[in-house]
Protein backbone atom coordinates (compact mmCIF):
# COMPACT_ATOMS: atom_id res chain seq x y z
CA UNK A 1 0.00 0.00 0.00
CA UNK A 2 1.30 3.47 -0.88
CA UNK A 3 1.26 5.83 2.06
CA UNK A 4 -0.23 9.26 1.58
CA UNK A 5 1.52 12.39 2.81
CA UNK A 6 -0.95 12.63 5.71
CA UNK A 7 -0.18 9.05 6.76
CA UNK A 8 3.57 9.55 6.74
CA UNK A 9 3.81 12.82 8.67
CA UNK A 10 3.03 12.43 12.36
CA UNK A 11 3.53 15.92 13.78
CA UNK A 12 2.77 14.81 17.33
CA UNK A 13 5.63 12.31 17.22
CA UNK A 14 7.92 14.81 15.51
CA UNK A 15 7.22 17.53 18.09
CA UNK A 16 7.96 15.13 20.94
CA UNK A 17 11.53 14.96 19.66
CA UNK A 18 12.01 18.67 20.45
CA UNK A 19 11.97 19.17 24.24
CA UNK A 20 12.30 22.97 23.95
CA UNK A 21 8.82 23.16 22.40
CA UNK A 22 7.21 21.66 25.49
CA UNK A 23 7.23 24.78 27.64
CA UNK A 24 5.28 27.92 28.44
CA UNK A 25 6.58 31.41 27.73
CA UNK A 26 4.96 34.27 29.62
CA UNK A 27 2.17 31.95 30.69
CA UNK A 28 1.37 30.71 27.18
CA UNK A 29 2.40 27.61 25.22
CA UNK A 30 5.49 28.42 23.17
CA UNK A 31 4.91 28.98 19.46
CA UNK A 32 8.34 29.19 17.86
CA UNK A 33 8.27 30.99 14.47
CA UNK A 34 11.90 32.15 14.22
CA UNK A 35 13.31 29.19 12.33
CA UNK A 36 15.18 31.23 9.72
CA UNK A 37 17.36 32.52 12.57
CA UNK A 38 17.94 29.07 14.04
CA UNK A 39 15.95 25.85 14.24
CA UNK A 40 15.35 23.89 17.42
CA UNK A 41 17.26 20.65 18.02
CA UNK A 42 15.82 17.12 18.24
CA UNK A 43 16.79 14.77 21.04
CA UNK A 44 18.96 12.70 18.71
CA UNK A 45 21.21 15.72 18.16
CA UNK A 46 21.25 16.68 21.85
CA UNK A 47 21.96 13.11 22.95
CA UNK A 48 24.78 12.70 20.41
CA UNK A 49 26.57 15.75 21.78
CA UNK A 50 26.22 14.35 25.30
CA UNK A 51 27.35 10.89 24.14
CA UNK A 52 30.55 12.26 22.64
CA UNK A 53 31.53 14.09 25.83
CA UNK A 54 30.59 11.21 28.13
CA UNK A 55 32.03 8.35 26.07
CA UNK A 56 34.41 9.40 23.27
CA UNK A 57 35.90 12.75 24.26
CA UNK A 58 39.30 12.84 22.55
CA UNK A 59 41.05 14.83 19.86
CA UNK A 60 40.79 13.47 16.34
CA UNK A 61 43.35 12.40 13.75
CA UNK A 62 46.17 12.55 16.31
CA UNK A 63 45.87 9.66 18.69
CA UNK A 64 46.14 5.86 18.48
CA UNK A 65 44.21 5.12 21.66
CA UNK A 66 40.66 3.78 21.48
CA UNK A 67 38.82 7.00 22.33
CA UNK A 68 40.75 8.95 19.69
CA UNK A 69 40.09 6.30 17.07
CA UNK A 70 36.37 6.19 17.88
CA UNK A 71 36.11 9.99 17.83
CA UNK A 72 37.94 10.19 14.51
CA UNK A 73 35.75 7.52 12.92
CA UNK A 74 32.52 9.27 13.97
CA UNK A 75 33.81 12.65 12.81
CA UNK A 76 34.83 11.37 9.38
CA UNK A 77 31.59 9.44 9.04
CA UNK A 78 29.79 12.77 9.27
CA UNK A 79 31.87 14.06 6.37
CA UNK A 80 30.63 11.11 4.30
CA UNK A 81 27.04 11.77 5.38
CA UNK A 82 27.28 15.42 4.34
CA UNK A 83 28.75 14.47 0.96
CA UNK A 84 25.86 12.09 0.35
CA UNK A 85 23.30 14.61 1.63
CA UNK A 86 24.30 17.23 -0.96
CA UNK A 87 25.44 14.70 -3.60
CA UNK A 88 29.10 15.74 -3.69
CA UNK A 89 31.50 13.61 -5.72
CA UNK A 90 33.57 12.67 -2.67
CA UNK A 91 33.86 13.37 1.03
CA UNK A 92 37.19 15.18 0.50
CA UNK A 93 35.17 18.02 -1.06
CA UNK A 94 33.55 18.71 2.33
CA UNK A 95 35.29 21.20 4.61
CA UNK A 96 34.01 21.72 8.15
CA UNK A 97 33.86 25.36 9.27
CA UNK A 98 32.23 27.35 12.08
CA UNK A 99 29.22 28.19 9.90
CA UNK A 100 28.11 29.79 6.65
CA UNK A 101 29.82 33.06 7.55
CA UNK A 102 33.13 31.29 8.13
CA UNK A 103 32.73 29.34 4.87
CA UNK A 104 32.13 32.49 2.83
CA UNK A 105 35.09 34.24 4.45
CA UNK A 106 37.24 31.23 3.60
CA UNK A 107 36.29 31.44 -0.08
CA UNK A 108 36.59 35.23 -0.21
CA UNK A 109 40.08 35.18 1.29
CA UNK A 110 41.46 32.03 -0.33
CA UNK A 111 39.84 32.19 -3.78
CA UNK A 112 39.83 35.98 -3.82
CA UNK A 113 43.56 36.28 -3.20
CA UNK A 114 44.17 33.50 -5.71
CA UNK A 115 42.28 34.96 -8.70
CA UNK A 116 41.31 38.63 -8.14
CA UNK A 117 43.32 41.44 -9.69
CA UNK A 118 42.73 45.20 -9.91
CA UNK A 119 39.70 45.90 -12.13
CA UNK A 120 38.24 42.40 -11.82
CA UNK A 121 34.61 42.20 -10.74
CA UNK A 122 32.67 40.32 -8.07
CA UNK A 123 28.88 40.10 -8.44
CA UNK A 124 26.46 39.68 -5.54
CA UNK A 125 22.75 40.43 -5.29
CA UNK A 126 20.85 43.16 -3.47
CA UNK A 127 19.20 40.60 -1.16
CA UNK A 128 22.38 39.14 0.35
CA UNK A 129 22.92 38.58 4.06
CA UNK A 130 25.72 40.68 5.54
CA UNK A 131 27.79 37.48 5.62
CA UNK A 132 27.75 37.48 1.83
CA UNK A 133 28.45 41.19 1.50
CA UNK A 134 31.16 42.22 3.96
CA UNK A 135 33.73 39.48 3.10
CA UNK A 136 33.54 40.53 -0.56
CA UNK A 137 33.86 44.20 0.32
CA UNK A 138 36.98 43.37 2.32
CA UNK A 139 38.67 41.29 -0.37
CA UNK A 140 37.73 43.76 -3.13
CA UNK A 141 39.27 46.58 -1.11
CA UNK A 142 42.40 44.49 -0.61
CA UNK A 143 42.76 43.41 -4.26
CA UNK A 144 41.28 46.57 -5.84
CA UNK A 145 38.58 44.49 -7.49
CA UNK A 146 35.11 45.98 -8.03
CA UNK A 147 31.99 44.78 -6.20
CA UNK A 148 28.81 44.99 -8.27
CA UNK A 149 25.24 44.54 -7.05
CA UNK A 150 22.56 42.68 -9.01
CA UNK A 151 19.23 44.55 -8.60
CA UNK A 152 15.92 42.99 -7.56
CA UNK A 153 12.33 43.82 -8.46
CA UNK A 154 9.45 44.88 -6.20
CA UNK A 155 8.57 41.25 -5.56
CA UNK A 156 12.03 40.56 -4.18
CA UNK A 157 13.29 38.60 -7.19
CA UNK A 158 16.61 39.01 -8.97
CA UNK A 159 16.16 40.84 -12.25
CA UNK A 160 17.84 38.18 -14.34
CA UNK A 161 18.10 40.35 -17.46
CA UNK A 162 20.13 42.83 -15.42
CA UNK A 163 22.36 40.03 -14.18
CA UNK A 164 23.00 39.00 -17.79
CA UNK A 165 23.81 42.61 -18.69
CA UNK A 166 26.22 42.99 -15.78
CA UNK A 167 28.21 39.77 -16.08
CA UNK A 168 31.21 39.91 -18.37
CA UNK A 169 34.70 38.55 -18.88
CA UNK A 170 35.79 40.90 -16.08
CA UNK A 171 33.53 38.95 -13.68
CA UNK A 172 35.68 36.50 -11.74
CA UNK A 173 33.33 35.56 -8.88
CA UNK A 174 29.55 35.41 -8.49
CA UNK A 175 28.27 34.91 -4.94
CA UNK A 176 24.53 34.50 -4.53
CA UNK A 177 22.10 33.42 -1.83
CA UNK A 178 20.07 30.30 -2.63
CA UNK A 179 17.09 31.22 -0.42
CA UNK A 180 16.80 34.70 1.06
CA UNK A 181 16.58 34.75 4.85
CA UNK A 182 14.56 37.98 4.74
CA UNK A 183 12.28 37.40 1.77
CA UNK A 184 12.08 33.64 1.38
CA UNK A 185 12.85 34.11 -2.32
CA UNK A 186 14.27 30.99 -3.97
CA UNK A 187 16.77 32.28 -6.49
CA UNK A 188 17.41 30.75 -9.95
CA UNK A 189 20.90 29.73 -8.90
CA UNK A 190 21.31 26.98 -11.48
CA UNK A 191 20.60 29.41 -14.33
CA UNK A 192 23.02 31.91 -12.81
CA UNK A 193 25.75 29.27 -12.51
CA UNK A 194 25.37 28.30 -16.16
CA UNK A 195 25.71 31.91 -17.30
CA UNK A 196 28.65 32.61 -14.99
CA UNK A 197 30.54 29.55 -16.16
CA UNK A 198 30.11 30.60 -19.81
CA UNK A 199 32.37 33.55 -19.01
CA UNK A 200 34.75 31.65 -16.75
CA UNK A 201 33.54 33.04 -13.44
CA UNK A 202 33.53 30.94 -10.27
CA UNK A 203 30.29 30.69 -8.27
CA UNK A 204 29.67 30.45 -4.53
CA UNK A 205 26.14 29.74 -3.34
CA UNK A 206 25.13 30.86 0.17
CA UNK A 207 22.91 27.93 1.09
CA UNK A 208 22.32 28.77 4.75
CA UNK A 209 18.52 28.66 4.41
CA UNK A 210 18.20 25.88 1.84
CA UNK A 211 19.14 22.41 3.25
CA UNK A 212 16.24 22.15 5.74
CA UNK A 213 13.72 23.01 3.03
CA UNK A 214 14.75 21.40 -0.25
CA UNK A 215 17.11 18.82 -1.70
CA UNK A 216 20.58 20.15 -2.50
CA UNK A 217 22.46 18.51 -5.37
CA UNK A 218 25.79 20.24 -5.92
CA UNK A 219 26.58 18.07 -8.93
CA UNK A 220 23.37 19.07 -10.66
CA UNK A 221 23.87 22.73 -9.71
CA UNK A 222 27.51 22.53 -10.83
CA UNK A 223 28.40 25.29 -8.36
CA UNK A 224 32.05 25.76 -7.48
CA UNK A 225 31.34 26.29 -3.78
CA UNK A 226 28.28 25.80 -1.59
CA UNK A 227 28.10 26.99 2.05
CA UNK A 228 25.62 26.18 4.82
CA UNK A 229 25.25 25.97 8.62
CA UNK A 230 24.23 23.17 10.95
CA UNK A 231 22.11 25.29 13.29
CA UNK A 232 19.58 26.22 10.59
CA UNK A 233 18.92 22.56 9.79
CA UNK A 234 18.18 21.17 13.28
CA UNK A 235 21.88 20.77 14.09
CA UNK A 236 24.18 22.44 16.63
CA UNK A 237 25.54 25.95 16.49
CA UNK A 238 29.21 26.45 15.70
CA UNK A 239 29.39 24.00 12.81
CA UNK A 240 29.19 24.75 9.10
CA UNK A 241 30.01 23.17 5.80
CA UNK A 242 31.85 24.39 2.76
CA UNK A 243 31.56 22.23 -0.32
CA UNK A 244 34.15 22.95 -2.96
CA UNK A 245 35.14 21.25 -6.19
CA UNK A 246 38.31 19.23 -5.65
CA UNK A 247 40.26 21.08 -8.34
CA UNK A 248 39.58 24.44 -6.71
CA UNK A 249 40.17 23.30 -3.13
CA UNK A 250 43.52 21.87 -4.21
CA UNK A 251 44.46 25.06 -6.07
CA UNK A 252 43.59 27.78 -3.57
CA UNK A 253 45.73 28.57 -0.50
CA UNK A 254 44.54 27.82 3.06
CA UNK A 255 42.57 30.45 4.95
CA UNK A 256 44.15 29.84 8.38
CA UNK A 257 47.36 28.32 9.64
CA UNK A 258 48.02 26.03 12.59
CA UNK A 259 47.80 22.41 13.60
CA UNK A 260 46.18 19.70 11.45
CA UNK A 261 46.35 21.72 8.21
CA UNK A 262 50.05 21.00 7.73
CA UNK A 263 52.14 18.17 6.33
CA UNK A 264 55.55 19.32 7.56
CA UNK A 265 56.66 22.45 9.43
CA UNK A 266 60.10 23.95 9.84
CA UNK A 267 61.22 27.49 10.57
CA UNK A 268 62.14 27.92 6.94
CA UNK A 269 59.24 26.26 5.12
CA UNK A 270 55.81 24.66 5.68
CA UNK A 271 53.98 22.25 3.41
CA UNK A 272 50.21 21.94 3.61
CA UNK A 273 48.04 18.91 4.23
CA UNK A 274 45.75 17.29 1.67
CA UNK A 275 42.18 18.51 1.24
CA UNK A 276 39.99 18.97 3.13
CA UNK A 277 42.36 19.09 6.10
CA UNK A 278 44.43 22.02 4.85
CA UNK A 279 41.35 24.20 5.53
CA UNK A 280 40.63 22.79 9.01
CA UNK A 281 43.29 24.38 11.21
CA UNK A 282 43.20 23.56 14.91
CA UNK A 283 40.94 21.34 16.99
CA UNK A 284 37.48 21.40 15.41
CA UNK A 285 34.07 21.47 17.09
CA UNK A 286 33.98 17.67 17.18
CA UNK A 287 30.77 17.34 19.20
CA UNK A 288 28.93 19.71 16.85
CA UNK A 289 30.13 17.77 13.79
CA UNK A 290 28.72 14.60 15.32
CA UNK A 291 25.48 16.41 16.07
CA UNK A 292 25.28 17.57 12.45
CA UNK A 293 25.28 13.95 11.35
CA UNK A 294 22.25 13.27 13.55
CA UNK A 295 20.51 16.38 12.16
CA UNK A 296 20.98 15.05 8.64
CA UNK A 297 19.59 11.67 9.72
CA UNK A 298 16.59 13.45 11.27
CA UNK A 299 15.83 15.28 8.01
CA UNK A 300 16.29 12.11 5.99
CA UNK A 301 14.01 10.13 8.33
CA UNK A 302 11.12 12.43 7.40
CA UNK A 303 12.11 13.22 3.82
CA UNK A 304 12.63 16.60 2.22
CA UNK A 305 9.59 16.16 -0.02
CA UNK A 306 7.40 15.74 3.05
CA UNK A 307 9.07 18.63 4.84
CA UNK A 308 8.65 20.91 1.83
CA UNK A 309 5.01 19.93 1.40
CA UNK A 310 4.18 20.60 5.03
CA UNK A 311 6.04 23.91 5.18
CA UNK A 312 4.35 25.06 1.97
CA UNK A 313 0.96 24.36 3.55
CA UNK A 314 1.98 26.49 6.53
CA UNK A 315 3.17 29.25 4.21
CA UNK A 316 -0.05 29.23 2.16
CA UNK A 317 -2.24 29.25 5.29
CA UNK A 318 -0.33 32.13 6.87
CA UNK A 319 -0.11 34.15 3.64
CA UNK A 320 -3.84 33.83 2.97
CA UNK A 321 -4.80 34.97 6.45
CA UNK A 322 -2.25 37.77 6.57
CA UNK A 323 -3.50 39.13 3.24
CA UNK A 324 -6.94 39.47 4.81
CA UNK A 325 -5.53 41.99 7.32
CA UNK A 326 -6.03 45.51 5.97
CA UNK A 327 -2.85 46.88 7.55
CA UNK A 328 -0.61 44.01 6.33
CA UNK A 329 2.29 45.11 4.12
CA UNK A 330 4.39 42.18 2.80
CA UNK A 331 8.01 42.46 1.74
CA UNK A 332 8.90 39.72 -0.74
CA UNK A 333 6.21 38.19 -2.89
CA UNK A 334 8.32 36.06 -5.22
CA UNK A 335 6.63 33.32 -7.21
CA UNK A 336 9.25 30.83 -5.93
CA UNK A 337 9.31 31.13 -2.16
CA UNK A 338 10.33 29.18 0.93
CA UNK A 339 8.46 29.27 4.23
CA UNK A 340 9.45 32.81 5.26
CA UNK A 341 7.18 35.88 5.46
CA UNK A 342 8.56 39.36 6.10
CA UNK A 343 6.01 42.06 6.70
CA UNK A 344 5.05 45.28 8.39
CA UNK A 345 1.76 46.32 9.92
CA UNK A 346 0.96 49.88 8.92
CA UNK A 347 1.01 52.11 11.97
CA UNK A 348 2.88 49.62 14.20
CA UNK A 349 6.65 49.37 14.66
CA UNK A 350 7.87 45.79 14.05
CA UNK A 351 9.76 45.83 17.36
CA UNK A 352 6.49 46.48 19.19
CA UNK A 353 4.91 43.56 17.36
CA UNK A 354 7.74 41.30 18.43
CA UNK A 355 7.55 42.30 22.08
CA UNK A 356 3.76 42.04 22.28
CA UNK A 357 3.63 38.69 20.49
CA UNK A 358 6.34 37.37 22.81
CA UNK A 359 4.04 38.28 25.70
CA UNK A 360 1.65 35.75 24.16
CA UNK A 361 4.38 33.11 23.88
CA UNK A 362 4.87 33.62 20.13
CA UNK A 363 8.49 33.98 19.02
CA UNK A 364 9.03 35.92 15.78
CA UNK A 365 11.96 37.94 14.43
CA UNK A 366 12.06 41.72 14.08
CA UNK A 367 14.71 44.05 12.67
CA UNK A 368 16.79 44.20 9.52
CA UNK A 369 17.68 40.46 9.61
CA UNK A 370 21.33 41.21 8.72
CA UNK A 371 20.18 42.52 5.33
CA UNK A 372 20.37 46.30 5.75
CA UNK A 373 20.96 47.05 2.03
CA UNK A 374 17.80 45.07 1.26
CA UNK A 375 15.84 47.13 3.78
CA UNK A 376 17.14 50.30 2.11
CA UNK A 377 15.97 48.90 -1.25
CA UNK A 378 12.41 48.71 0.12
CA UNK A 379 12.75 51.94 2.12
CA UNK A 380 12.01 50.36 5.49
CA UNK A 381 13.99 50.23 8.73
CA UNK A 382 13.08 46.62 9.32
CA UNK A 383 10.30 44.09 9.26
CA UNK A 384 8.60 41.46 11.35
CA UNK A 385 9.39 37.95 10.11
CA UNK A 386 7.79 34.58 10.66
CA UNK A 387 9.53 31.46 9.41
CA UNK A 388 8.29 27.89 9.62
CA UNK A 389 9.85 24.47 10.22
CA UNK A 390 8.69 20.87 10.18
CA UNK A 391 7.48 20.95 13.80
CA UNK A 392 5.16 23.93 13.31
CA UNK A 393 1.43 23.26 12.96
CA UNK A 394 -1.51 24.83 11.18
CA UNK A 395 -3.01 25.48 14.61
CA UNK A 396 0.07 27.54 15.52
CA UNK A 397 -0.40 29.58 12.35
CA UNK A 398 -4.02 30.23 13.31
CA UNK A 399 -3.01 31.19 16.86
CA UNK A 400 -0.37 33.61 15.52
CA UNK A 401 -2.93 35.26 13.21
CA UNK A 402 -5.48 35.50 16.04
CA UNK A 403 -2.93 37.14 18.34
CA UNK A 404 -1.77 39.51 15.61
CA UNK A 405 -5.34 40.61 14.83
CA UNK A 406 -6.01 41.28 18.50
CA UNK A 407 -2.86 43.37 18.80
CA UNK A 408 -3.75 45.42 15.75
CA UNK A 409 -7.19 46.18 17.20
CA UNK A 410 -5.57 47.45 20.38
CA UNK A 411 -2.77 49.42 18.74
CA UNK A 412 -4.51 51.08 15.82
Amino acid sequence: MTLTFKDRLDLTTIRKQFPVLDQSVNGNPLIYLDNAATTQKPLTVINEISRYYTQDNANIHRGIHTLAERATATYENTRKSVAQFINANESEEIVFTKGTTDSINLVAQSLGKYILKPGDEVLISCMEHHSNIVPWQMICQETKAILKIIPINEGGEIIFEEFLNMISERTKIVSMVHISNSLGTINPVKKAIIEAHKLGAKVLIDGAQAPPHEKIDVKSLNCDFYAFSGHKMYGPTGIGVLYGKRSLLEAIPPYQGGGEMIKEVSFTQTSYNEIPYKFEAGTPNIAAVNGLNKAIKFIESIGLDEISHHENNLLLRATKQLNEIEEFRPMGTASEKASVISFNIEGVHPFDLGVLLDAKGIAIRTGHHCTQPLMERFNVEGTARVSFAIYNTLEEVDQFIWALNNLIKKLI
